[in-house]
């Protein structure tokens, strides 16, 4: 499929929007998209840090206003 979209005139609310609709497009069919091997590796060394009861979680609502910050 040769689909071209004209980014240069496009708003940035309309690349959102088609952002938003890719990924939920994408979501409806992720069994159909391979997870990269190095992914198992991450995942299992993050399951290990909490075993041991090293990793700090922090509550979304928080998280999102620390990222806010430092996007400014």
């Amino acid at each position: 499929m040769g689909l071209t979209l004209r980014l240069d005139k496009m708003t940035v609310r309309d690349k959102l929007q088609v952002l938003e609709e890719i990924w939920d497009d994408l979501c409806r069919s992720a069994k159909a998209i391979p997870s990269p091997s190095w992914h198992a590796d991450v995942l299992r060394a993050r399951e290990k840090r909490i075993q041991q009861g090293s990793s700090r979680f922090t509550d979304w609502a928080e998280a999102k206003r620390k990222i806010k910050r430092r996007a400014r």
